[in-house]
């Protein structure tokens, strides 16, 4: 297999799975994000709190973070060995903390190859300004 081949097959292996753990957090499906998930994964929210995946799983299973839509544009994905940047965007409408609101972020998501299978071990929102 060429590497161009091989990077186009984990360039989308990575959509397909950004797209699923969009699409679990979405439908409540904590159990099935969590499978995506790397045990040492740092999750950064646009307002710079940071979970990890414990805390993160937490704050889905008491409702503290309800994903009621998310969009989810792909516009660069970079393979360098058994790890992915995945850059892009994440609008959505949430409820945090109680509050309905809208998002505008651009992201960035980090993906490693553990023990055969592909990871989130990292997420970066930044705000884009005046989205909304």
């Amino acid at each position: 297999m060429t590497d161009t081949l091989a990077t186009a097959e984990i360039e989308s292996t990575i959509r397909s799975l950004e797209d699923a753990r969009y699409a679990a957090v979405v439908a409540g499906d904590i159990e099935g994000f969590a499978a995506f998930a790397h045990p040492e994964l740092l999750y950064t929210h646009s307002n710079a709190a940071v979970d990890t995946l414990d805390s993160y799983l937490e704050k889905l299973r008491t409702g503290f973070y309800v994903y009621h839509r998310i969009d989810h544009p792909v516009h660069k994905i970079v393979v360098v060995g058994d790890t992915v940047l995945v850059s892009g965007e994440m609008r959505a409408d949430i409820t945090a903390g109680g509050v309905r609101k809208q998002l505008a972020n651009s992201a960035l998501a980090v993906w490693v190859r553990d023990g055969g299978r592909w990871l989130l071990l990292g997420y970066g929102p930044t705000v884009i300004p005046g989205a909304i």
